[in-house]
């Protein structure tokens, strides 16, 4: 069983920044893609960036510019790197890794953001 770990999540006021992060229990190589989500209160969960094994990037337009997806190969680790954040940026952010050689896919825990003043 695959574990999506995730942290950075908080309160912060808007125009602030954070980072999350996510280790996954296997090497981010074994994915084909990796990404992160967020689910806002009474909104259905949506791709805010992502990438593929080979480099391609995807970024929801919502946050384009602001968010930047990375990741640390030689610490395993996917981070998301939020600025500007605005109050419609509160959800919780989820950690996912899609593995379509066993046709499966993981989600993390979840981290709350709530970008307040």
């Amino acid at each position: 069983q695959v574990q999506l770990v995730e942290s950075g999540g908080g309160l912060v006021q808007p125009g602030g920044s954070l980072r999350l992060s996510c280790v996954p229990s296997r090497n981010i190589f074994d994915f084909y893609a990796m990404g992160w989500y967020r689910q806002g209160p009474g909104k259905q969960r949506e791709l805010v960036a992502g990438f593929t094994r080979a480099g391609t990037t995807n970024v929801a337009d919502s946050v384009k510019g602001r968010f930047t997806i990375s990741r640390d190969n030689a610490k395993n680790t996917v981070y998301l790197q939020m600025n500007s954040l605005k109050p419609e940026d509160t959800a919780v952010y989820y950690c996912n890794a899609a593995d379509v050689v066993r046709g499966l896919e993981y989600w993390g825990q979840g981290t709350q953001v709530t970008v307040s003043s």
